[in-house]
């Protein structure tokens, strides 16, 4: 699973059907976001050519160590690395006071090349402070212990989520049901509903950036990553093509998006939730992206005919080309198989979609790796865009 998509092939797609203009370039590859420790996502919006001292303060007020950084090399003691993103690296690191074991994200000033660059890692702090704040200590989004700043950059010190990632848990149960699918549907649905409710946008909803606190069964599972997230109002539209591969919504190839965008995310994560494979694909990218605007959704191969029907009335409406008749973050939120969620059939979806969901997590961290930046090509945007023909379809 990988490869890169482009600004270009959503063009051509765009061209043909909207007799758009071909291509969209902007200014450099330098227009690429910071990219998170456990996230493979695209570009964002167009920069502004303000340029930036690299020396200027990135939080400003906000950096609740001391002055000069002084105050979080006292406090935290880093140690092996945990994740790595094309911007920032993501850490264990100790309170050097209690010895809590913590997780922290830098993101390195010396990549920040523009005065939008640091307005994003601002916004982002801000955004993630915000959603931890209203949650809590026991809440589905990561706690955000403190905000710091250094000559290296900005470090965000974090509850430490040891649980691993969404897909390999399930895998590692020995037997996976519609109603334990049903409970983590819940936890991303409210999380979408907080954070619309606030008034932000979330914009790379994604398996991968969801883990579990701990390694008890019942440990929650935790929204981790704000990175794309962005304020809106009511009524607002997006123009900038963000997200990640199969997650995207059409309205965003479209250019014309608002906080419905998040809501389709969701419902891809359902879908591969329930049958461990994407409801969009094909053999290239632009095919891809053809599959995202058809938007026609496979129902039939296993195990679908043995899910509920509650379960697909949610995914299929979720999955409304139609941002206007698509259901609100509050709907899903409300739905009954969301609602219900401890009452879902508990009946087992299977080998084969546990088999699959190991080869999606399997491909998705190989991907990673080989990757490892996602813009590549000076001049245009360049989306992660994530290609499920690994996948067996049977």
């Amino acid at each position: 699973m990988g490869g890169c998509y482009s600004v270009i092939a959503a063009s051509r797609l765009l061209a043909r059907r909207r007799a758009a203009a071909a291509i969209m370039p902007v200014a450099s590859a330098d227009d690429c976001p910071p990219d998170s420790d456990a996230s493979s996502s695209c570009c964002k919006k167009k920069r502004r050519s303000t340029k930036w001292r690299r020396s200027a303060p990135i939080l400003g007020n906000d950096d609740q160590c001391a002055p000069g950084g002084e105050g979080f090399a006292k406090r935290y003691r880093l140690g092996a690395e945990l994740g790595r993103g094309e911007f920032g690296v993501t850490r264990r690191c100790e309170d050097a006071a209690t010895g809590e074991a913590l997780a922290c994200k830098t993101i390195r000033r010396k990549r920040l090349r523009r005065a939008a660059d640091a307005e994003d890692v601002r916004r982002e702090v801000e955004i993630l402070r915000r959603m931890s704040a209203l949650e809590g200590a026991g809440g589905a989004v990561v706690r955000l212990r403190e905000a710091c700043e250094d000559p290296e950059g900005v470090h965000l010190v974090m509850e430490l989520c040891e649980g691993g990632e969404l897909f390999d848990r399930i895998f590692a149960r020995g037997h996976y049901t519609e109603r334990a699918a049903a409970k983590i549907g819940r936890t991303i649905a409210h999380v979408v509903q907080l954070c619309h409710d606030n008034g932000v946008m979330h914009r790379d909803l994604k398996p991968e950036n969801f883990l579990f606190a701990g390694k008890a069964e019942d440990s929650p599972l935790k929204a981790i990553d704000f990175g794309l997230s962005v304020y809106f109002e009511p009524g607002e539209r997006f123009t900038e093509v963000v997200g990640s591969g199969i997650y995207m919504a059409p309205e965003v190839l479209m250019r014309s998006y608002g906080p419905e965008a998040d809501v389709w995310s969701a419902g891809v994560i359902l879908y591969i939730l329930l049958c461990g494979v994407p409801p969009f694909w094909g053999d290239n990218d632009e095919r891809i992206a053809e599959s995202i605007i058809r938007g026609e959704i496979n129902f039939e191969r296993e195990p679908w005919p043995k899910v509920s029907q509650t379960a697909k009335d949610l995914v299929k409406k979720m999955l409304d080309q139609d941002p206007a008749t698509r259901l609100t973050a509050k709907q899903v939120f409300e739905h009954p198989w969301i609602k219900n969620a401890d009452k879902a059939p508990n009946v087992s979806l299977g080998a084969l979609v546990r088999s699959r969901l190991k080869q999606f997590s399997s491909m998705n961290k190989f991907k990673k790796k080989a990757l490892g930046v996602s813009c590549t090509e000076p001049g245009y945007i360049v989306l992660d865009f994530s290609s499920s023909v690994i996948y067996s379809l049977t």
